[in-house]
């Protein structure tokens, strides 16, 4: 049974991978621990993919980079010089967004319970500030009278039947549409969790609805926000169902409730053009909805961005041989793969690189970090690797730039942080420089 599960891989990274790998071992070299590899040419062309999805429905839309799906420079950079927005939940993203260029204007402030400071930040810049909570709202209402502004205003909607704990309930959009005399309401926005096409078309539509109603009242709203969730497509169809139906094989008889779908047929732009080409109440599609209307559509993707724009090196510093299979040890530690965070699993094969001999047979190991923690493993599953690996071999986690490389990451053990390294081709010669955070 094929018990491997590789990563797809795209270009840049088939190119590093391929032809100017060496580079990865000068970095280990001159780094002496882990580091991550980032990419800008995939987040370009997702940007312009998300953007052709909307353009091709005949939708304005604007697209929103999730900011804390990785904390490099590098991104609000980009979207600085692209013209896309960020979005923000805190005054260090949004005053690093402002360092890197994105104009106020291109950010709309998300999370709950926002503190005083951040309003107070949004307000005086003209950032969209998506309010959370009916308290929220008078926070900023009165904050707005303090400094005689007028707050670009998104309400957040609590998806009906949810037992989510952001957004306001019907009754409280009622009561908070009555008190937006004050403000420039925008317009409705929402987050569902999981990656389903239909439940976000089917809310969309709904919030149209709050759209017309805050019309009716004078209010000049004119979007809807569908939020983030938009699948990332990490590995083909035909592993990923055999992981599905072959017996787990973990170190220690781990077992995890649930896992990221790695495969998705419909993933990053084609699973924004799946939505607006859903049927909806009240139009054949989401997208003759939002025209017929003249709604606007917002959305803010992070991973579905960053598919393909990064990727994590470690070296091998162990290898221990148990029954029937290995513990690999690494230079680094589990939290630079943040599934750990969700009590799940980063599931896409690691690639083994070094000078080795020719392949000895399948060596199942698993991949532990450098602590004295029992907990501390990158990889729980036993990954069939084509050989034993060795002290000083390289291990290379593809495609970590979306919530993997740096959500909580942290110096324990007094270790430094893994620095990032933007790689990029200029006249066929490979370059790097750090990332500038």
């Amino acid at each position: 049974m094929d018990l491997t599960l590789p990563a797809k891989r795209a270009e840049p990274t088939r190119r590093l991978l391929d032809t100017d790998v060496n580079l990865l071992y000068e970095l280990a070299d001159a780094i002496g621990g882990p580091f991550h590899v980032l990419f800008a040419e995939p987040f370009d062309a997702a940007v312009a993919g998300f953007r052709a999805a909307a353009a091709d429905a005949g939708v304005s839309a604007s697209v929103y980079y999730a900011k804390k799906a990785n904390k490099a420079a590098l991104w609000p950079r980009r979207c600085a010089e692209t013209g896309v927005g960020v979005d923000v939940a805190s005054t260090g993203e949004l005053a690093s967004a402002l360092t890197a260029g994105v104009r106020a204007a291109n950010l709309v402030v998300t999370g709950p319970a926002k503190s005083d400071e951040l309003l107070r930040l949004a307000l005086l810049q003209g950032c969209l500030l998506t309010v959370d909570a009916p308290d929220e709202l008078d926070r900023a209402l009165e904050l707005a009278e303090r400094y005689g502004r007028r707050p670009r205003v998104l309400m957040r909607v609590n998806p009906p039947g949810s037992s989510s704990r952001f957004g306001l309930t019907e009754p409280e959009l009622d009561s908070a549409l009555l008190r937006c005399r004050g403000v420039d309401l925008e317009g409705f926005g929402f987050h569902l969790e999981g990656y389903e096409v239909a439940p976000r078309a089917a809310l969309a539509a709904e919030l149209v609805g709050w759209v017309e109603r805050a019309r009716g009242l004078g209010l000049a709203a004119d979007a809807v926000d569908i939020g983030g969730g938009f699948a990332v497509d990490y590995v083909d169809g035909e592993h990923w169902r055999g992981f599905q139906t072959r017996p787990d094989d973990f170190h220690a008889g781990r077992e995890f409730p649930g896992y990221y779908p790695y495969h998705s047929p419909v993933a990053g732009p084609d699973m924004l053009r799946a939505i607006l080409s859903t049927p909806v109440d009240g139009a054949p599609t989401l997208a003759e909805l939002l025209r017929a209307r003249n709604v606007r559509l917002l959305c803010e993707p992070g991973r579905a961005l960053l598919d393909q724009a990064g990727l994590t090196v470690l070296r091998v510093q162990g290898v221990k041989d148990r029954d029937g299979y290995g513990i690999v040890t690494v230079d680094g530690t589990s939290l630079s793969l943040s599934e750990q965070w969700f009590n799940s699993e980063f599931l896409p094969d690691p690639v083994l690189l070094g000078d080795a001999p020719a392949a000895d047979g399948k060596y199942p190991a698993c991949v532990g970090g450098a602590t004295c923690l029992e907990s501390d493993l990158l990889t729980w599953r036993k990954i069939p690797f084509g050989r034993r690996p060795r002290v000083g071999d390289l291990l290379v986690y593809l495609n970590t730039a979306g919530y993997q490389m740096d959500s909580n990451e942290s110096e324990f053990h007094q270790l430094p942080l893994p620095p990032k390294v933007v790689v990029r081709w200029e006249d066929d010669t490979v370059r790097w420089r750090w990332d500038e955070r």
